[in-house]
Order: C-alpha cells, then structure tokens, then sequence
C-alpha cells in the first residue's frame, strides 16, 4: 500500500479515536482509547519519516505497522468488553484480563506481518526474558488467575496469611489492600497463590463476631443470657435480623464461661462492634447485680465496698427534695424512700425505658441528661437534666411506657418502683392526693406542647379527680 495512503488511513483513525474519545464517559475506557490515540499518532510520524527517507527502510515500516496493530487491537477490545458509561472495568473482563488478549491478539498478527523477524529472535528472546522477568511473570500469572477465578473482589474484606485488610486495587503485579489501621499494605500475587484466602464478604455480607464473657456461679445462666440479649438489642452495629447466639461453653475455675455470637453488616467496623457489645454487657450486668469475676490466678485479699454508700442514699435522698412528687415528704420519709429505691448507671446511648413497655417504676435524673422521644418516628419530646423525672405515670397506674427515654451521656438515675410509693402512701396520709395533683398538673403543660391538645385541654377539669381513683386503685389504697 502506497505510503500516503497508509497515512490517510492512520488520520482517519485517529480522528474516529478522538471523537470515541469525546463521547466516551468512562473513564477507564477513555483511558485505554488514549492509549491507542497516542499509537495512531505515532503510526503518522513514522510513516511521515519513511515518506522523508529517514531511518532504516526497512525497520520503521515494521514499527509503523507493529503501532497500528497494537493501537487497532486495543481500540476494539476496549469498545467491545467494556460499558461505556462506567468508570469501572467489566467484571467479566478485568482490566489484566484485557491487557492478556490485547498482548495476544498483537503478538498473533504481528507474527504473521513479520514473521521472519519474529522468528529470528523468538529463541533468544524467550530465553532472555524467561531469566529476566520470571518474578514479574510469576506475578502476573498468580493475577491472571485471581482475576478469573475472583476468589475475592474490590471492596471485600479478606484475609491472606496474617495480612487482613480491604481490596482496593488488583493489578499485574500485586493486590492493594486498605488495612483497618489506615494503611495500604502491598501483596504480590504470587505470595497470594500460596496462601490461603479467608473472604469475609462472601457468600453474604453479614460476618459473625464471636465474644466471651465470664459470669459468677451464683446467677443462673438464664438470666445471664436475658442480660446479654438487652445488651445485644441496644448495640446499634448488632444487626436486629438475625438472631443472636449465647452459648455457655464452659464451666470454668473461676467463671460461667459464656460465648456470645452476634452478626455486623460491615466488617470494617469489627472492632467497634466489639467494644460497643462489651459496653453494653458492662452495664447491663451492673444494672442487674451479675459480677464478671476477678481472674484467679494469685492469692488477693480486697476489703469489698458497696457500690451505693449511705452517702450515696442521703444525696438521693437531697434530691428528691426538689422533686414535687415528694417536696411535701418529711427528710426522714425521703431518706426512707431513698434508701429503698435501685441507683441504675446507664451509658451513653442506652434505651433506659422503652414505649409500649410495662412498667410499674419511676426515675429521678441523679446525674447526666436524657432524651424523651416517640417511636416509631423518633421525634424528640423532651430533654431531661439531673433532677427530673419520668415515668411517674407507669409507676402509679401500671400503664405502658408512652416514650423511649434514652440516656444523652452517662446517666445515674434512681428507679422508684410502686411498692415503694404504696409502702409510704399508706404512711403518709394525703401523700397520693398530692402526688395526683401534681402529676395532673405535669399532665396538662404536656398536653399544652402538643399540636392534638385542644381536646384534652377542654376536658382537664375532671382529670385530677379521675386519676386519683385510678391512682388508689392499682395501688390498693
């Protein structure tokens, strides 16, 4: 073919490339488009030197021809494997799947243009590059074979020998894995081949987290196990859906010994799962009094202290002078009331009453600041300090909790349960006509703040008396 002609024919090439180009949103495919823009270009210089009688006439026609091959191959497998809109390579066809069939496919056709120089040199060649590069082909090839059999894909958790981390990047060489310290950490492929691959994100995304938790022998495992499933409910990177398991493995030397298995969405957030379940066993169990024993490897002796002082009971007691249910109780009623009420610690976040609950309790804010809000919408009713109160209606009419109240911080908070109240009612003549009125009153500024009040508004005259009978009632006063 006649040299200009051959020019024309690299022109209207590189013009069709550059309009792909423009086309093109994608921008691996606009990647490997350049790449052969840049080949097509480099077809026009060298035959344009060849038309000026520059260089070897014999080798810069081979060059020339080598280029547009190459430029042409990779042209059409990248138009024909990849979707044109997304940035991502195929996943049928990985990016080192394609670099593999364009090497081959130009290698084929460049033997048949130029077979006698192929031949020529193919031995030596093979010879020099097999000592050369046996590592990298050694790495390439472990790629190869990852690619196509996708053990594991970008984006996945995996673990390989001691290496764990996220797949970021799979590239000829080496697998790119994010680790969960922040930091990229480069695996060859051969090392890959060797070692086993433990995939974290497949067949399913949700990855099991296993925990122990050790128990004194004084609890029964039943309630141990109630203990950990509010625990585990409360733990928002606990997956609700599937249901978790509390197993007692082991009785040990010093513990029940209990494995506590539960499922997360996301891998990544392995450690932080661990810590908020830890977290929310920590507290649960001290709510309910069950002890995670000291280890007993040495012989101790500690002097046990109790976890509410009398302190404790008389600054309770001081606080619940400012609360109006009780403002009009004499120091010793309240120090009395004090003493027999539960001091709770919650941690930040935990649900310390949820609505549609039974409850026969009340709580007073020792310490810390709560959230009241309505389910299933979330919307937030109320901000509660140290000093106030909630629950007071359940307490006194058996009714189910009408908020979720959870704790902002950390929370003390003193549970006061209807016994109690009955116990100082039937001491305290005119106590339960008080309490009624006040909370009454509580009632009416509650339903003020509400957009539905008008009704209940017009009604509220009838209400102190009404509540009072049903007060009396569940009470059995």
């Amino acid at each position: 073919m006649d040299v200009s002609n051959l020019i024309l024919a690299g022109a209207v090439a590189l013009v069709v490339t550059l309009a792909l180009l423009a086309a093109i949103r994608s921008r691996f495919v606009r990647g490997r488009l350049a790449f052969s823009a840049w080949l097509f270009l480099g077809f026009i210089g060298l035959e344009l030197a060849v038309a000026q009688g520059l260089g070897d006439a014999a080798v810069m026609p081979a060059l020339a021809r080598l280029a547009f091959v190459l430029a042409l191959v990779n042209l059409v497998i990248a138009l024909l494997v990849n979707p044109w809109r997304d940035s991502r390579p195929s996943d049928r066809f990985p990016a080192i799947v394609q670099d593999v069939a364009v090497i081959g496919l130009f290698l084929v056709i460049a033997t048949v243009l130029m077979r006698e120089q192929l031949l020529a040199t193919s031995a030596v060649g093979a010879v020099v590059v097999g000592f050369a590069l046996q590592d990298t082909l050694g790495n390439f090839f472990a790629g190869l074979a990852i690619q196509v059999e996708k053990p594991f894909r970008v984006g996945h958790w995996i673990r390989i020998g001691d290496n764990e981390g996220k797949v970021q990047e799979v590239t000829w060489r080496a697998t790119k894995l994010l680790t969960k310290d922040g930091q990229f950490l480069i695996v060859p492929n051969s090392a890959i081949s060797g070692e086993s691959i433990l995939n974290y994100s497949e067949p399913t995304v949700p990855t099991r987290i296993d925990i122990d938790v050790g128990t004194g022998y004084e609890r029964p495992p039943n309630e141990v196990r109630a203990a950990i499933r509010r625990a585990l409910a409360d733990a928002p990177l606990v997956m609700q859906s599937l249901e978790p398991q509390i197993h007692l493995h082991n009785f040990g030397g010093s513990a029940l010994e209990f494995k506590v298995r539960f499922w997360i969405d996301d891998y990544g957030c392995e450690l932080e799962a661990r810590d908020q379940v830890r977290t929310r066993i920590w507290y649960e169990f001290r709510r309910q009094n069950i002890e995670i024993p000291w280890p007993i490897q040495i012989e101790y002796s500690r002097e046990e202290q109790p976890l509410r002082t009398e302190a404790h009971v008389v600054a309770a007691a001081e606080q619940l002078a400012g609360v109006d249910l009780f403002s009009t109780l004499s120091p010793d009623a309240r120090l009395s009331l004090s003493r027999a009420a539960s001091d709770h610690l919650f941690a930040a976040g935990e649900a310390i009453v949820r609505q549609g609950e039974q409850g026969s309790s009340m709580f007073v804010v020792v310490q810390g600041t709560v959230r009241v809000a309505l389910e299933p919408s979330g919307q937030e009713v109320a901000t509660i300090t140290a000093g106030g109160i909630f629950g007071e209606m359940s307490m006194l009419t058996g009714e189910p909790r009408t908020a979720t109240v959870r704790a902002i911080d950390e929370v003390r908070a003193l549970e006061i349960a209807a016994p109690d109240i009955r116990a100082l009612a039937q001491a305290t003549p005119g106590l339960i006509e008080h309490i009624s009125q006040v909370v009454a009153a509580r009632r009416v500024g509650l339903a003020q703040a509400e957009a539905t009040a008008a009704a209940a508004a017009s009604a509220q005259p009838h209400v102190p008396q009404s509540l009072l009978a049903r007060i009396k009632a569940y009470l059995r006063l």
